[in-house]
């Protein structure tokens, strides 16, 4: 198989409150909502979509805003942080926006040659802008507030932290296709040469560290991206062989997903790029209604009202 992962799709995570998740991804953060749905196996919590215009793989971040869930803990076993790339020259202005705006932020500091800025949503999620140091010529959502220069482009590398990094380093390797890179302390850089951006995934190997648990303000998997549904199959095979247990192709309406816990514990999906998200709403009205699973439409009166409000 020559197939290569082509970097990230999506990352999921998990949120206290609908409407303040909302306000912050797209009010704050400026990111467009490009499509809300629930959550499959619970159509009583929204699912939202974040991205750019059209939802582009490796753009896009997602949230099952539970109500009322309790806090998560960060820890081995699960995805830590979440980098975003950003142009040069904008995290001043950013540190001004989060400091304006009451967002918990750090100072800017630099990593594996690259300067980054640490913060954090309402939930606590760990989220870093990052200045690449390779090209990024990918085109932003804008807004009133945020410009071409200052907006996020999706993300640059997700990190996860694990106990002993070998076992989650041979999938990347061996699987998907991902080369070591670089190595600072106890982070280990691999990225694939498939695709130009989106293609860094970070190992922080963390002995003594206790495991995470899942809740409020924690990431929930991380989805790596398939071209199409064949592709994706060789993959399943290739997962198969290693003794990995994958689950079956389950249809999520805007990709086909296979769904497997690597050995490190972190929950990764193979995410296809079709059908996409104008599947069932033209680009320029993207999160404008909500959109509901076939087998949810008949309910949708009920689900309607058992949904928080968001205005």
């Amino acid at each position: 198989m020559t197939n290569k992962i082509l970097g990230l799709h999506h990352i999921t995570a998990i949120a206290g409150n609908a409407k303040r998740n909302l306000d912050f991804y797209t009010r704050v953060l400026g990111l467009r909502l490009v499509k809300k749905t629930v959550n499959f196996d619970d159509p009583g919590t929204y699912h939202f979509y974040y991205g750019n215009e059209n939802g582009a793989p490796g753009t896009i971040l997602t949230f099952f805003p539970w109500e009322g869930i309790v806090k998560g803990k960060n820890g081995t076993g699960m995805a830590t942080e979440i980098d975003y790339s950003v142009a040069a020259g904008s995290l001043d202005f950013w540190k001004d926006r989060f400091q304006s705006l009451n967002v918990k932020h750090g100072e800017v500091a630099e990593r594996l040659g690259e300067t980054y800025l640490p913060f954090e949503d309402p939930d606590g999620l760990r989220l870093n802008l990052v200045v690449s140091k390779n090209s990024d010529e990918r085109k932003p959502w804008t807004t009133a507030d945020l410009n071409a220069d200052q907006a996020a482009k999706g993300f640059h590398n997700v990190t996860l932290n694990l106990r002993s990094i070998k076992p989650t380093a041979t999938i990347l390797t061996d699987i998907f296709g991902y080369e070591l890179k670089e190595q600072e302390g106890n982070r280990y850089r691999f990225a694939t040469d498939a695709v130009p951006t989106a293609s860094i995934i970070d190992l922080v190997e963390s002995p003594s560290e206790g495991r995470g648990i899942n809740g409020s303000g924690t990431n929930h998997h991380v989805a790596f991206r398939v071209p199409n549904e064949d592709v994706q199959m060789e993959f399943r095979e290739k997962i198969l062989s290693k003794g990995v247990h994958i689950t079956p192709k389950i249809n999520r309406d805007y990709f086909y997903s296979l769904y497997f816990r690597e050995p490190g514990g972190v929950l990764f999906e193979l995410a296809t790029d079709n059908p996409g998200f104008t599947v069932d709403e033209p680009l320029d009205q993207l999160g404008s209604a909500l959109k509901l699973p076939e087998q949810y439409e008949a309910m949708r009166e009920k689900i309607e009202k058992s949904l928080p409000q968001l205005s």
